[in-house]
């Protein structure tokens, strides 16, 4: 049952919490050190701020962007302020619980499963990274560019490129089933790392905890020395799709991030998610790399694959998000430009036949259209230009 609420109670319950914050006086809360003992800094009493009611109208507001169309978000914004209220009381008398996930199959490159929150558990993703965000950004590499501002697919084929002309050879990494593999005990240990408040792990435990199955079907196990035969009861797995799941799959692989910089002392490396490219003059010192590489990540119990990780001369075209890298030029995969256009096609004939209006068959091949000006697809994107429909 749906309550309403005043705008007198709601005023109240703004007051109740811990006030309005704009958000950069959230980032410097959240970057206000609590304890620190000389080596590892923690923060503390951090969840009055993740809870609060305006960090949870902030979350709302982020959550809903570029989804006002669906029917969850819609029947939430119904009535936003009576469902931020309920969702403010269940995280202050600590009775908030996730729901269950609606998961469907994308298939772009290759088939992955796609899990999606309720609307109310995404504002929560929101609120809680409104906080603890900031702490662990400050920590990654420059050149980690997957889901962080100012960052992206273009800039990490940019910096791809960059060491591909400086460099005769590299070595490609990938982790297999990389998502299905994130063991929660170990994000769990290099979370409590930093948060060292037992509200905010809690709450982090119920998401974890959430997605915890749903790769279950998916995964292929993989043994690690010194596993018994309860590793494979071990909690697994990160939903694709969450807010937390991408901030938290960067978390975990910050630690090879930061394997590779202090201890292997490389200077060109680039890493999106779990493709990552690593540069060298000398190709057995590569491979050399190479085992030192999946020897380290063996501690966080993920596995390289064994085809797609190798080294080779960066002349020959570097296979990387979708585009092959060359020193002097890029181009996209072929894979990618048939797929798209079947898309493309498809969606010609939707808007052919009334089921989609023009201009979201035109918005979507222009964005594609943006995104293959990026390298040397010139005659490609005019040809498309010339196919789009014009209104009669």
């Amino acid at each position: 049952m749906i309550y309403k609420i005043t705008a007198k109670e709601g005023k109240k319950a703004e007051q109740k919490s811990a006030g309005k914050t704009t958000k950069r006086q959230r980032k410097k809360q959240a970057a206000r050190i609590e304890s620190d003992n000389g080596e590892m800094k923690t923060y503390k009493h951090l969840y009055p701020r993740v809870v609060e009611f305006e960090n949870l109208r902030q979350a709302y507001r982020a959550a809903r962007r570029g989804k006002r169309d669906k029917v969850q978000v819609f029947q939430f914004e119904f009535d936003a302020e009576s469902e931020l209220l309920r969702l403010y009381d269940e995280l202050q008398a600590k009775t908030y619980q996730p729901g269950a996930y609606t998961n469907f199959h994308l298939r772009d490159a290759k088939r992955r499963l796609i899990s999606a929150a309720p609307f109310r558990d995404r504002v929560v993703h929101h609120a809680l990274c409104n906080f603890i965000e900031p702490i662990f950004e400050r920590t990654f590499i420059f050149d980690s560019y997957a889901n962080r501002k100012e960052k992206g697919t273009h800039r990490a084929l940019d910096r791809a490129q960059h060491f591909a002309r400086q460099y005769p050879y590299v070595l490609q990494g990938d982790i297999v089933q990389y998502f299905p593999s994130i063991d929660h005990a170990i994000l769990r240990g290099i979370l409590a790392r930093k948060i060292a408040d037992a509200d905010v792990m809690r709450l982090i435990d119920l998401i974890l905890a959430s997605g915890a199955q749903i790769h279950t079907a998916q995964y292929n196990m993989q043994w690690f020395p010194g596993d018994d035969l309860f590793a494979a009861t071990r909690p697994r797995g990160l939903p694709i799709g969450n807010l937390t799941s991408q901030f938290w799959a960067n978390v975990y692989l910050n630690e090879l991030d930061q394997f590779v910089k202090r201890e292997l002392k490389c200077p060109a490396y680039v890493r999106y998610v779990d493709d990552f490219v690593l540069f060298g003059n000398d190709k057995r010192a590569l491979w050399e790399t190479k085992a030192r590489i999946a020897e380290f990540l063996q501690t966080l119990r993920l596995v390289m694959h064994p085809r797609k990780s190798t080294v080779y001369p960066v002349r020959g075209g570097i296979p990387f998000l979708g585009w092959r890298i060359f020193p002097t030029h890029r181009r996209l995969k072929r894979e990618n430009v048939r797929a798209f256009m079947r898309r493309f096609r498809a969606q010609v004939k939707a808007y052919r036949d009334g089921e989609i209006e023009l201009e979201e068959l035109t918005t979507s091949t222009v964005a594609w259209i943006a995104h293959a000006a990026h390298g040397d697809t010139y005659r490609l994107r005019t040809k498309l230009m010339r196919e789009i429909p014009t209104a009669s």
